[in-house]
Parts: C-alpha cells; structure tokens; sequence
C-alpha cells in the first residue's frame, strides 16, 4: 500500500530543479530517507541529480534534522537542503 509526502526542496538545490516541493507516493512501511531519494531518482533523474551531486546533503524530517536512515510515515514532510555556511 502507499501513501503520499510532501518533499521541499531549499536554496540552491530549489534554484536547480526550479521548483520547490513534490508529493509523491512512497510504501508505508520500511521506507526511510535514502529510500526516498533513490525512488526520486528513479522518477524524476533531474532530482536525482540534484540530490546525488549534492556534497553533504542535509534533510529534515517534519521540520528536524535527521539522518538518511530515519524511517518516512505517511504523511509526513521531507525537506532536503546543502549544508548551510554562517556569516
């Protein structure tokens, strides 16, 4: 069975894709965030792009930052962003 997500993607990687959010169905069970990016991937190679070439790619999962193995629920929102430079 699947469920919907909401994907949000920030700053350069927005710029590069020239949106800024997905929804896309993902299984809802045993399905993390490296998962996430392979069906992305898989879908749509210019996300793929984006996300592989991406050195130290970041994600939040509802709005906290997570590792790539964090399991994704439906419903739930996926942010992937570079990582960020302070000033």
């Amino acid at each position: 069975m699947m469920a919907k997500i909401k994907v949000l993607y920030f700053a350069s990687l927005r710029e590069q894709l020239g949106y800024a959010e997905d929804i896309i169905d993902v299984p809802q069970a045993g399905f993390d965030i490296q998962s996430l990016i392979t069906l992305l991937g898989e879908k749509k190679p210019q996300v793929k792009a984006v996300l592989t070439e991406t050195p130290r790619l970041r994600a939040a999962l509802n709005q906290t930052l997570v590792s790539f193995t964090t399991a994704v629920k439906p419903g739930d929102e996926v942010a992937f962003f570079p990582p960020m430079t302070g000033g």
